[in-house]
């Protein structure tokens, strides 16, 4: 009889949380030949519920073998870590743990906005005893109807995948499905890992293959040739087709697959907020963002559009202008996709692929070729002309002493800006000022999170940038309504050393918001940042808060801007700059950006008896006649 004992595979005795940290220093990606390292590292705030399971781990295993990064808000160590695997096409994630109850309930606005925009990030919050012989915990949130429920599963809905790790040995299969799903180009997003405190700390005789060196291969789908076939045929009707890059044009590097199609066929190529840069700003075929933050030139062509071909992206309502900028009722869709969730909106014609296999099969299919009528190429680029005349005056700072408006900080950032220097933002009126006017030199120079269009993104954000790519200057763009939100990251540059550069915007108060309060008939409700006047109301004078001593505070340089002259100045120093710096900049009020150039909705009361309210509405009713369902 043979012995079985003899072949059982040989093991080593460790924590949970330490097979779980060596596991995940084994874990690679690789793609086109190039691999990288799955988890480069983990962010952490430790308490109770994982500082002697992770954090012990993490101690053992050492800086090399497990880079460590100390936060200091859970949300914005997800942001960092978005912000990382972004610039790292996806390739290259990050690991982010916390204790149990606020630690780990502060991750979901972070996990909700990685999976929307389909970002990979590792989630390894701490959880309740899994044992129950603690029970209640500190911070246990009590269900009576359900044992098993903690706070962690307020993350389910916001997570790509969920697991609770209740026994050290049911860490197997969820740690490679949790790989699988992190390298799974239509599928990732958040991944959460819950560890009850007790199981983290408990050891268990983990076979020694779980620790081998594993190589997850990112997949690149081509297209099927029926499909493609029907797509080649679908373009070769179009008479004004319009292509849609997506933020899936960048992360599958299809940068160059896109340009090759549009040098080969003329066809005008918009860009979402996540797909702007996919073209070169003065690539002939470039016409800039579309939709509600569009260009004049791409909206228009949108909306006479016969054919939209969209590449890589989720046609939000930003995108769509709430489903009414596609009017020309013969519009048809080919949507090329590596999600067939994505790939068959629009009741498109799907194609299911990369990126970039699909640019370049589509590409050869129409190397017969085909290109769109000279007359369509020549209404396109004099539109495009016309446009950047628009952006040139937006930009114009031609007073030194004038305090600048938002728009021409962007344009003296132009100035300064270099080829492979990266601008962040996410929310507030900055993302529909950068989306018209701003001019991408590199398929990363403009990284704007608009999926989730996140208040308190750019600084984690930018930190995550700097760590994958140190030799760039990094721009975190924000006001001071997102600033107020999560300025504790800018602790961890300093710490870091890092020299991001942040530009902060004195808005007094929520300024995008602000202007759509008043579009909407809620005339600015409680939007400003103001004492309040007698009446109550928020309409007093400004506060007399100083958010550049208090980004002094933190330990940064700042550079305080009230002209356009002291602004230039400020702006190459910061530059220059290797810590981390700050541009405080008081803007005037004065819009000088180009109105939307199509709608968005956001309905208006329906019954009001304020003048305003009534006003919104007369102007909110026509345009809710020109949604369409494509069919």
């Amino acid at each position: 009889m043979t012995n079985s004992r003899s072949q059982q595979q040989p093991t080593v005795r460790l924590t949970t949380a330490q097979a779980l940290v060596r596991f995940l220093a084994a874990q690679h990606t690789e793609r086109d030949g190039e691999r990288r390292r799955l988890i480069d590292a983990v962010w952490g705030i430790f308490g109770h519920g994982n500082v002697a399971g992770l954090g012990q781990a993490l101690v053992q295993s050492g800086q090399s073998a497990m880079p460590f990064h100390q936060g200091r808000n859970e949300q914005a160590m997800v942001h960092a870590a978005v912000g990382f695997a972004r610039q790292n096409d996806r390739l290259s994630a990050q690991a982010v743990t916390t204790s149990i109850g606020p630690g780990a309930t502060n991750l979901v606005t972070g996990a909700a906005l990685a999976t929307v925009n389909r970002i990979p990030v590792l989630l390894l919050p701490g959880d309740v005893f899994a044992t129950r012989v603690a029970d209640p915990v500190l911070q246990q949130l009590e269900v009576p109807y359900a044992g098993d429920l903690s706070v962690n599963d307020a993350l389910r809905p916001v997570s790509r995948y969920f697991d609770r790790i209740t026994r050290p040995e049911a860490l197997i299969p969820a740690a490679l499905s949790a790989m699988r799903v992190l390298t799974d180009p239509a599928e990732t997003g958040a991944v959460t890992l819950a560890l009850p405190q007790d199981v983290q700390a408990e050891a268990y005789d983990w076979p020694e293959d779980l620790f081998a060196e594993r190589v997850w291969r990112v997949a690149r789908p081509v297209p099927e040739p029926a499909a493609l076939a029907d797509a080649a045929e679908a373009v070769r009707r179009a008479r004004r087709p319009l292509l849609i890059a997506g933020g899936g044009v960048h992360h599958s590097r299809a940068e160059e697959a896109l340009r090759a199609l549009a040098d080969a066929t003329g066809i005008p190529v918009a860009s979402t907020q996540a797909g702007k840069g996919s073209l070169r700003h003065d690539h002939p075929a470039d016409v800039g963002g579309i939709g509600h933050t569009g260009t004049a030139v791409a909206d228009a062509l949108a909306r006479e559009a016969d054919l939209v071909i969209g590449v890589g992206t989720r046609y939000t309502d930003f995108t769509t202008a709430s489903s009414t900028l596609f009017a020309n009722p013969r519009v048809r869709f080919l949507n090329l996709n590596i999600a067939s969730f994505d790939a068959h909106k629009q009741s498109a014609l799907p194609l299911v692929a990369d990126a970039r296999e699909a640019l370049t099969a589509l590409t050869a299919a129409l190397a017969d070729g085909h290109r769109v009528s000279p007359a369509y190429e020549s209404e396109y680029t004099d539109a495009k002309k016309q446009w950047e005349s628009l952006v040139d005056a937006a930009y114009a700072a031609p007073d030194p002493e004038a305090r600048p408006s938002q728009t021409q900080v962007l344009g003296l950032l132009d100035e300064i800006v270099g080829e492979e220097d990266v601008v962040i933002n996410a929310a507030g009126s900055l993302p529909g000022d950068l989306h018209k006017l701003w001019r991408a030199r590199s398929p990363r120079q403009y990284h704007l999170e608009y999926g989730y269009s996140c208040m308190g993104y750019e600084i984690p954000a930018a930190i995550g940038v700097q760590l994958a790519a140190p030799d760039r200057r990094v721009w975190s763009l924000v006001g001071d309504g997102t600033y107020l939100m999560l300025p504790t990251e800018l602790v961890t540059a300093v710490q870091e050393r890092l020299p991001v550069k942040l530009i902060l915007f004195q808005n007094h108060g929520y300024a995008s918001i602000g202007g759509l309060s008043e579009e909407t008939g809620a005339e600015g409700f409680a939007t400003a940042y103001r004492f309040r006047a007698p009446d109550g109301s928020y309409t007093g004078d400004p506060l007399p808060v100083d958010l550049a001593a208090n980004a002094a505070s933190l330990g940064l340089t700042v550079h305080r801007a009230d002209s356009v002259a002291t602004l230039r100045k400020a702006l190459a120093a910061a530059a220059e700059a290797t810590t981390p710096t700050c541009v405080y900049v008081e803007t005037s009020a004065t819009p000088q950006a180009p109105p939307a150039q199509a709608w968005w909705d956001v309905p208006v009361a329906e019954t009001a008896t304020t003048p305003a309210a009534e006003a919104a509405r007369a102007r909110y009713t026509p345009h809710t006649a020109t949604r369409t369902r494509h069919l």
